[in-house]
């Protein structure tokens, strides 16, 4: 189960990586809570995690043409950097009492710009670290890892919160990523030979495209993660509506449904690790792909509490599950050159669609209701998949 972690390089930076995303959870909570005290507006919430959302839709595929481009480490390095300079300066404005609604928006552009270029360096940057032999396990714990943040860091914050004030968070959040910055520094990372063609920027993102494009398999993996975001994850946002009047539970009952997706997310990245360099890849893909599109029908239909709780059990686990593989997929299936560029356009899709998403949800939910919204989503997301699975059966042979 945790074999790439037996890899010196790889458990450095993955120890690094989950102290600071226990970190960003504590800032993300901090920072929606500080939002609505200075405005007191829903509108404004969903516009700030909007911002942070769209530059990834917007740069990321320039983020993959320069991580195919330079090195990695060197990347990384400078994000994270970045990121812990954005957060002190969040902090300092919040204890001096200066912070505006305005300057928070701006600060989550900001971070969603370098994540833009983050996010692809870090994703291509995992084969370097363990191989291939290793990749899937350390994807699978790389999410494992984000999904226990997910757990701790919104528990934390509300201790601290409490004990230290917004400010603190903060502070805790940018004190957090020097855990990547001194993993980064120890570690040696093989990043191959330099790849800077001296072709300008627009065409080594052309190039990458039109791999994408030209390689069936690649493009239908990503299409994938692209449907499951614009369709798919954006029950999330309509939780809170759920839980108040279709299964009337209250505040206490919606943090349970929403601890049990990052439940069953955990629990099948840990499973998916111990499958290790397994042999049916895409068949578990499909599988999980469908699993998640019914149970998505499942939930929506739920009038009653423990069916819905399992449905998102079910929901979590199979995206994991399908994400996990997809990503690993194009990183064994994609050139060492194209790589950067590859991982640009699945952030693109999976991270980058996200907004788009849930504003669609958002709106058909204000015209039709949740239930029938979510209802729509897993609908189209099982008529997709079926039909891929129908079209292309190799992807059920990789």
């Amino acid at each position: 189960m945790f074999s790439s972690l037996k890899v010196k390089n790889f458990r450095l930076y993955w120890l690094g990586m989950f102290i600071s995303l226990i970190g960003t959870w504590v800032q993300v909570v901090a920072q929606s809570w500080l939002m609505f005290q200075l405005t007191n507006s829903v509108f404004l919430l969903g516009l700030v995690g909007f911002l942070s959302s769209v530059p990834i839709f917007l740069f990321s595929l320039f983020g993959g043409v320069v991580a195919d481009r330079m090195n990695k480490k060197k990347i990384i390095l400078f994000t994270q950097n970045a990121f812990m300079l954005l957060a002190f300066l969040l902090a300092l404005l919040t204890q001096m009492k200066l912070i505006t609604p305005a300057q928070i928006m701006l600060l989550a552009l900001l971070n969603g710009i370098v994540m833009a270029f983050d996010a692809p360096a870090r994703q291509a940057v995992i084969a370097d670290l363990v191989g291939k032999q290793h990749l899937l396990n350390a994807v699978a714990l790389n999410s494992a890892a984000f999904n226990s943040a997910r757990v701790i860091g919104p528990a934390l914050a509300g201790i601290l919160i409490a004990g230290i004030g917004m400010s603190g968070c903060f502070y805790i959040n940018g004190i957090s990523f020097l855990a990547v910055i001194i993993a980064l520094l120890l570690i040696n990372i093989n990043n191959g030979p330099r790849r800077n063609t001296g072709n300008f920027l627009l065409k080594d993102l052309s190039d990458g495209l039109k791999f994408i494009k030209d390689n069936r398999i690649i493009l239908i993996l990503i299409s994938m993660v692209g449907i499951t975001s614009l369709f798919g994850i954006s029950y999330v946002i309509l939780m809170p509506v759920f839980a108040n009047d279709v299964l009337n539970v209250g505040e206490k009952g919606l943090g349970l449904l929403m601890s049990s997706t990052g439940f069953g997310a955990l629990i099948a990245a840990l499973i998916l690790a111990r499958l290790g360099d397994f042999k049916y890849k895409g068949k578990l893909l499909v599988f999980s792909s469908i699993i998640f599109s019914i149970s998505l029908i499942l939930f929506s239909l739920s009038k009653t509490y423990f069916i819905s709780l399992i449905a998102l059990i079910l929901i979590g686990g199979a995206s994991v599950t399908a994400t996990g593989l997809i990503n690993t997929l194009l990183q064994t299936l994609v050139p060492d050159e194209f790589r950067g560029r590859a991982m640009s356009a699945f952030m693109l899709t999976f991270a980058g669609f996200m907004p788009f998403g849930n504003l669609l949800a958002g709106t058909l939910a204000h015209i039709w209701g949740v239930s029938l919204t979510v209802l729509i989503g897993g609908i189209t997301c099982t008529i997709f998949f079926i039909i891929i699975n129908l079209l292309y059966p190799q992807i059920r042979n990789i």
